[in-house]
């Protein structure tokens, strides 16, 4: 099996590997040229650039969540262009938002049948920590071949969820963190809450402070009450922090994770009720807000 996460070291060590892509995937939700705007200052050489809104989705519609699935012929061609052909291609993915976009594109690629992706552990922070080098210089396009179907039993959508949340074998997990599961805050969806039966396993506790990945046995002390269920449904805001649930599910060797794909802002789309809770505003940077 490729490896899933990589050092800083080994990132290093392999710059050259022509059969290495790596892939910035930094963003942030409150300003959306943000990340882009940072990889033009300084990334890691021969870094391509890929947008959580204009790459890694679809055009929000009225139903299906803030950040779609993306077009599959689209989101091959921007693979190809890059370089990237399929099953062949050594993808590396990192940010700067403890892995919640790189996890994005890790399951994304891998929803496409491209296994061979990895997430560059601790991120962007972590290979400047270390002092390896970082550019300005963009990477010309190259020739790839990318044309790949998607696995559509890896995703589910609110009428699945509906049918399957409440049986037994069954687990709902709400990515999001503790105070908009329990409906104390929602600074971005017009209604808090969690869908009914949901259980509530934030995604950033598969990481440490300084966002790196905990280890292979605390990844499966974190899922131990739910390895013997059928499936494991996760959702988040949009998503795609749900994907650094199933990153963890990977880590900790569990396969039975399925995306709910429009997560939160599909499912509350559809509720009568369309009134915005006040939003709880906290002095730290929001990066955690899918």
């Amino acid at each position: 099996m490729t490896q899933s996460l990589i050092s800083v070291d080994w990132l290093a060590e392999n710059l050259q590997n022509p059969n290495l892509k790596i892939i910035d995937c930094r963003f942030s939700l409150n300003d959306i040229n943000l990340g882009r705007q940072q990889y033009e200052k300084n990334h890691i050489l021969g870094a391509f650039y890929l947008d959580l809104n204009q790459d890694l989705s679809s055009s929000v519609q009225k139903h299906g969540g803030r950040h779609p699935l993306p077009d599959r012929d689209i989101f091959c061609q921007k693979l190809a262009q890059i370089g990237i052909t399929l099953n062949e291609t050594f993808v590396i993915a990192y940010d700067d938002n403890f892995s919640a976009f790189a996890s994005r594109l890790w399951w994304l690629l891998r929803y496409f049948g491209h296994e061979k992706v990895a997430i560059l552990n601790g991120g962007y922070s972590a290979w400047k920590t270390h002092n390896y080098p970082v550019t300005e210089v963009i990477p010309d396009s190259e020739k790839g071949s990318f044309d790949a179907q998607p696995q559509t039993d890896w995703v589910y959508h609110r009428d699945q969820v509906r049918e399957l949340k409440d049986l037994s074998e069954i687990v709902l997990i709400d990515s999001r963190e503790g105070d908009r599961y329990r409906g104390e805050s929602e600074p971005i969806d017009p209604v808090a809450g969690h869908i009914p039966g949901a259980i509530n396993l934030p995604w950033k506790t598969s990481l440490d402070e300084k966002a790196y990945f905990k280890t292979s046995e605390d990844q499966q002390k974190r899922w131990l009450d739910y390895e013997d269920k059928k499936e494991i449904i996760v959702y988040c805001g949009s998503g795609v922090t749900a994907c650094v649930n199933l990153f963890s599910l990977h880590l900790a060797g569990i396969s039975k994770g399925k995306l709910y794909s429009g997560s939160w802002s599909d499912w509350c789309s559809y509720l009568k009720c369309q009134k915005r809770t006040p939003v709880k505003f906290h002095n730290k940077k929001n990066i955690n807000r899918n």
